[in-house]
């Protein structure tokens, strides 16, 4: 789901407190009326647009009452700071993701057998659990390091706290690229990307080679 769309959807206090709610257990509209306070005819709007949004799924019990519950893992991640805004759009969780591929996380946690005792499982989800908190601190402590980093490169640019001219510097950064390779790896306009590239070369930041491509100076 697109990222802009779902944070519009969760903008309602009461769609989250009833996200909320069905994670901890399968409810029915008048158990989520009685939960929340607000009228059954409102709890079916709300979960109406949010099983319209893909966040909830519902089934019927031998009784024919309507339970709903959560439809799946998703997660939503927003950044915000003087340097910029971005929200990544939600992705589903995934036990097939291969961790070895990424440089800077080494992450420790002892596979078992799928047949499992419960006092196994429970230890299982307890180092996971305790693994999403260390996690969670490292998020916060990466993103503390890009703020000081961004503002230190805006100080010695000139720029102050424009972005794009320090991550134009990150995109050369190990490599050499040409105003269009750095272009399509931020998604702006050529144009723009050459007339940074230019105020940065004049300012002896950055070279252009003959081949057309850039380099950060040495």
């Amino acid at each position: 789901m697109d990222s802009g769309a779902l944070l519009d959807l969760l903008g309602n206090e009461n769609r989250r407190r009833i996200l909320q709610l069905l994670a901890r257990k399968p409810c029915y509209v008048t158990e989520i009326s009685e939960y929340i306070g607000v009228s059954p005819k409102a709890v079916i709007d709300h979960l109406q647009q949010l099983d319209d949004a893909g966040l909830v799924e519902s089934r019927v019990d031998d009784q024919r009452r309507k339970y709903f519950h959560i439809a799946e893992n998703l997660r939503l991640e927003v950044q915000l700071s003087p340097f910029g805004y971005g929200a990544k759009s939600a992705y589903p969780a995934s036990t097939d993701l291969d961790l070895a591929r990424c440089q800077y996380v080494s992450v420790r946690i002892e596979e078992r057998d799928s047949n499992a005792e419960v006092n196994e499982l429970a230890a299982k989800l307890k180092e996971l659990n305790e693994l999403e908190r260390e996690l969670s601190m490292a998020q916060r402590w990466v993103q503390g390091q890009l703020a000081d980093v961004q503002a230190a490169l805006g100080d010695a640019i000139g720029d102050g706290p424009d972005r794009l001219y320090a991550d134009v510097l990150a995109a050369l950064a190990d490599d050499s690229r040409t105003a269009r390779d750095v272009a399509e790896a931020l998604e702006a306009p050529v144009p723009l990307i050459d007339g940074v590239l230019q105020t940065l070369a004049d300012r002896g930041l950055v070279v252009e080679r003959a081949d057309g491509e850039y380099a950060i100076a040495e």
